[in-house]
């Protein structure tokens, strides 16, 4: 997806009087907009399918799964996949695409954990920068603490190069509201290495999505 059509999407569900919580915001998107993406894998998807499949990974979480989009690509190379998603018209239009083969929680990835499983392989894309400070902290530690031992947690996160960087109003470091309900975080290398350093940061990687993105991994080494 191009910026364009996401900006038309912003735009189209720009209709609330008040500012709507993240679960009003992507309940009435996916209502709205359906399969707004398609099912193409996004590029940074299509990457982390590669890493996880030379690495063996057999189970993955994704937490914000939306309507499995990036789940499929998974799927279809031997993977399981659970997810978390934060809209239950979301978690519909999945179970109609899939039937059985994703397990999807209902509720927001603050809330984790959902279970008290561990994964091989946990993939984060275009979410984490959604986030505030507190949250992303959480959900990182959140993350790791679910990956078994020797496995990996892969993030896809909007860099300073994106084209909705600096838009909109100033709330916080590098965060800015772009839109009524959304609210973004723009990563450099430095704010990558103080929140994921700890957390088995082992490459960054430069990637073309639907925005210029970093392709963030760690792993959880045995101990």
């Amino acid at each position: 997806m191009n910026i364009h059509k996401l900006c038309g999407i912003l735009n189209h569900v720009h209709i609330f009087k008040n500012t709507p919580t993240m679960r009003e915001f992507w309940e009435k998107t996916f209502r709205s907009n359906q399969e707004m993406w398609g099912f193409e894998p996004a590029p940074s998807t299509v990457l982390t399918k590669d890493f996880f499949v030379e690495h063996n990974v057999k189970n993955v979480l994704i937490p914000g799964i939306g309507y499995g989009r990036n789940a499929q690509i998974f799927l279809e190379n031997g993977m399981t996949v659970t997810g978390i998603e934060i809209s239950q018209t979301a978690i519909e239009l999945a179970h109609k695409q899939f039937d059985d083969d994703l397990i999807i929680y209902h509720g927001s990835v603050t809330e984790m954990p959902f279970d008290k499983k561990l994964y091989d392989g946990i993939y984060c894309y275009a979410l984490i920068h959604l986030l505030d400070k507190n949250e992303r902290e959480k959900l990182i530690q959140d993350c790791f603490n679910q990956l078994s031992d020797n496995g990996y947690m892969v993030f896809a996160v909007a860099t300073k190069e994106a084209p909705l960087y600096s838009q909109g109003t100033c709330i916080g470091k590098e965060r800015f509201q772009v839109h009524r309900g959304i609210k973004m975080f723009f990563y450099d290398r430095e704010t990558i290495q103080e929140e994921f350093g700890k957390a088995g940061l082992f490459e960054i990687t430069e990637v073309i999505d639907v925005y210029p993105f970093y392709l963030i991994k760690c792993k959880k080494e045995k101990t």
